[in-house]
């Protein structure tokens, strides 16, 4: 026998017969028809409203972590004792210059020093870039200078 369109079967066991409910207590589907007792869906018409609108898959889908996540670009902490290790006295500190020490992941967005460790260099100056009180006071004993400009 050729092969074409209309001698292509299913392989045996793919496919399945309707199961054919309220036709007698004799066929295991009988009197309630799978339908339960009492309540909406043993009901002619009735049947979950959400289900139907494909609610219960978005619901299904959305994460379950309750509160709020910000859109806004979270700071890139660099702390002052990794400064030690990658500058000298009197550097210029910028965010193109921390990228190149490998202290932080890209030059996008904000990055923040944070006072953590001692500050062993002196006259450094910051150029655009956000320090902590902590950090901040630690430079300026230092000599060091800092600038911020909101672009």
């Amino acid at each position: 026998m050729s092969l074409s369109l209309h001698t292509i079967k299913p392989a045996h066991g793919a496919s399945r017969s309707k199961k054919r409910v309220g036709r007698g207590n004799a066929s295991g589907h009988g009197s309630y028809s799978t339908r339960g007792i009492k309540g909406q869906r043993s009901r002619t018409g009735g049947r979950n409203k959400l289900k139907r609108l494909g609610f219960k898959k978005i619901l299904a889908q959305t994460p379950k972590m309750r509160g709020f996540k910000s859109d806004k670009p979270k700071n890139q902490v660099v702390n002052i004792k990794d400064l030690n290790e990658a500058f000298s006295d009197g550097a210029k500190i910028n965010a193109q210059s921390l990228f190149k020490a490998g202290l932080i992941s890209s030059i996008e967005g904000a990055i923040k020093v944070l006072g953590q460790g001692e500050l062993k260099f002196k006259n450094l100056e910051f150029e655009n870039i956000k320090l902590s009180d902590s950090a901040k006071a630690q430079v300026e004993k230092l000599g060091g200078k800092t600038s911020w400009n909101k672009e």
